[in-house]
């Protein structure tokens, strides 16, 4: 529904104000995206005239077609230039906060794209290979956005699919480039090398282009856990997520080889026109040598104190408050909400409703409508509700709607309460002593109450899928139980402590000015499951390729013990490299104005922080070295002979 309003600076409104809504009314009839045009309404102090218009259709069309009535209110708002004309409502508010994301995401894109190029030039010292993971990333969030067209055929899609695309898509697209080049400039540059860039290639295709294959599908099989939730948008963001990830894995496995040819060719025909090439070593590497000198000499040391500090991180979950994050969270700088405020000021009867559904036999229309007044009755003594109006009956006479006018806003306690007494007292001393009908009760108050509780009951059920996945997928690339275990552990680490910072930042008022937003004392319901789904997916990249490399040096003679140092310290720059990346991408949501994309931007950047380098660092090591052999069981990893010596740590 969409709400005219019409004001004059606070003072009464004359026959002029009632000549404008006459003529608001007929416009709004003509339309064929309208319904009804119900009378003009003034508020008690007659300073505000409102017209009520529903509009054709599903409540989700509305975004397509406000516009057109948008367009009619603007005309007379020009032509009444002494009057105050504006329009809310739904679907008014909905586009206004679309247009408010999308030059929002442009300005992500315009800081995270030239930080990841810098990133990634840093990394390989040259244009040509800081430009292939964005190649990479941009041709598979290009093809994604074309299957997702027929896509949305066959699975719901409420229009955020492309902003998961984008997230998505250049998150795994500079990850799998980066593991890729990443092996394959080891390979090329590895001392005593004679291989060519066809061989180069294929070395890296056969180890970095197998965890690829493993973290792709992880990302999938994670994010499929959200068809669990059964709803709407979730189901989007699965579908988005797993058509860019398996995208980006089929272009990392045919486009990326082909690319990858040619610049090692390239690079060797450079290299060969000068001297011996001199190493460098990173400060990064110097870094993690260091680090993971102090491990090997305490394991249980480090692996106490890193899970205990990680522990305390996830702490201020025990007082998580989830809650939907409604029009009232929404920026006051979209003028739909300027005017949301103004309406409701007007008109408090319109700040919440609850709204009593009955379906029953058309012959017993009579006898619900007069229990549907008894109950109107009993809400006209609560001190939250306003006097309702009659109920109305459909046209068939099977279904009948009362709707009772609550004077707070749905957040307020004063409304969740009026619920409680709604659900708990007047409906079953009313309509549930009816028998053979069904009832139930909705309205905002409702929705703002029950979506939360929708998806706290689901999220124990896709925490427990995303455990199986991961324990599954790890346990069957390494043929051990263990590291499947391993798997699951550390990702509920990382997770509870990213979902613990969340919490005690946005939940309280000390980090508003800091990070600019209002806090609400509250998490968006959504925020806890896309969490969990987007880490566990992303996480398995860093894991699988360090255990990858670790499983490698083992399956070439490396001890295990040995075998867990040269792997971390191998793999730590390319992890740190696409940690950075991610979190300049996640981190580039945080100035947004929609408070759940905020969370979300500020949770996916904390917890990729604390897996690159508290997890993969430190704990991970940590625990691998204090299970030594046994981290393979029940299969020990075939040993063939060491055809290299292994790299020292921190090399």
């Amino acid at each position: 529904m969409e709400r005219v309003l019409i004001t004059d600076d606070g003072m009464r409104l004359d026959a002029a104000a009632e000549r404008v809504a006459r003529e608001i009314t007929d416009r709004m009839r003509a339309l064929p995206e309208v319904d009804s045009v119900a009378a003009p309404v003034y508020s008690a102090d007659g300073t505000a005239l409102r017209v009520d218009v529903t509009m054709v259709g599903a409540e989700l069309d509305g975004d397509k077609h406000v516009g057109a009535l948008r367009a009619q209110t603007e005309e007379v708002a020009r032509a009444n230039p002494g009057l105050l004309i504006e329009e809310t409502g739904g679907p008014s508010v909905s586009s206004g906060v679309d247009a408010l994301r999308g030059r929002d995401l442009a300005r992500t894109e315009m800081i995270a794209v030239p930080i990841t190029l810098l990133t990634l030039l840093v990394v390989f010292r040259s244009l040509a290979l800081a430009l292939v993971p964005l190649l990479l990333a941009v041709s598979s969030i290009v093809a994604a956005i074309g299957l997702a067209m027929p896509a949305s055929h066959l699975f719901p899609d409420n229009g955020v699919g492309t902003n998961i695309i984008l997230l998505i898509g250049l998150a795994v697209g500079v990850d799998y480039t980066l593991f890729y080049l990443k092996r394959a400039r080891e390979e090329r540059d590895r001392p005593g090398a004679a291989l060519d860039s066809r061989a180069v290639v294929a070395v890296a295709a056969a180890t970095s282009g197998r965890a690829v294959v493993v973290s792709g599908l992880a990302v999938a099989a994670s994010t499929a856990t959200l068809y669990l939730v059964d709803d709407v948008i979730f189901s989007s963001i699965a579908t988005a997520a797993i058509l860019v990830t398996l995208v980006s894995v089929a272009s990392s496995l045919t486009a990326l080889p082909a690319l990858l040819t040619v610049l090692t060719d390239r690079a060797a025909r450079r290299a060969a026109g000068h001297a011996a090439p001199v190493r460098r070593t990173s400060s990064r590497g110097r870094f993690t040598g260091f680090v993971l000198r102090k491990i090997a000499a305490k394991p249980a040391a480090a692996l106490t104190i890193s899970v205990l500090a990680m522990l305390a991180l996830t702490a201020p979950v025990l007082g998580l408050e989830l809650t939907d994050m409604g029009r009232e969270t929404h920026p006051r700088t979209i003028p739909a909400m300027q005017t949301f405020d103004r309406l409701n000021a007007a008109f408090p009867e319109l700040k919440s409703m609850h709204q009593v559904v009955v379906a029953a036999d058309p012959a017993r229309a009579n006898e619900v409508t007069n229990a549907l007044r008894a109950l109107a009755e009993r809400a006209t003594h609560d001190p939250a509700m306003m006097p309702p109006d009659e109920p109305r009956t459909s046209a068939d006479g099977r279904v009948t709607l009362l709707e009772l006018p609550v004077s707070h806003h749905v957040s307020d306690d004063a409304a969740q309460r009026s619920l409680e007494r709604v659900r708990a007292d007047y409906v079953p001393a009313t309509i549930g002593a009816l028998p053979d009908i069904d009832y139930a009760v909705t309205g905002d108050v409702a929705r703002y109450a029950d979506y939360p509780e929708h998806q706290k009951q689901k999220l124990p059920l896709v925490i427990a899928g995303l455990l199986l996945v991961t324990f599954a997928l790890t346990a069957a690339a390494f043929r051990s139980i263990v590291l499947g275990l391993v798997g699951v552990v550390l990702n509920l680490l990382s997770a509870g402590a990213s979902l613990g910072l969340l919490t005690w930042g946005f939940q309280h008022t000390w980090a508003e000015r800091l990070l600019d937003f209002d806090s609400t004392g509250t998490i968006g319901s959504r925020v806890p499951l896309l969490l969990f789904v987007i880490l566990f997916g992303l996480s398995m990249d860093y894991q699988v390729f360090v255990l990858s490399r670790i499983k490698e040096a083992v399956d070439n003679g490396v001890p295990t013990r040995q075998a867990v140092l040269d792997g971390v310290a191998g793999s730590a720059g390319v992890v740190t490299s696409a940690a950075f990346v991610m979190v300049t991408v996640f981190a580039s949501f945080v100035p947004l104005h929609i408070m759940e994309m905020k969370q979300m931007g500020f949770a996916l950047a904390a917890a990729v922080l604390l897996d690159a380098f508290v997890i993969r660092i430190v704990i991970l090591p940590a625990l691998l070295l204090l299970l030594g052999d046994r981290t393979w069981w029940p299969v020990r990893p075939a040993v063939t002979p060491a055809g290299r010596v292994p790299v020292k740590v921190g090399s």
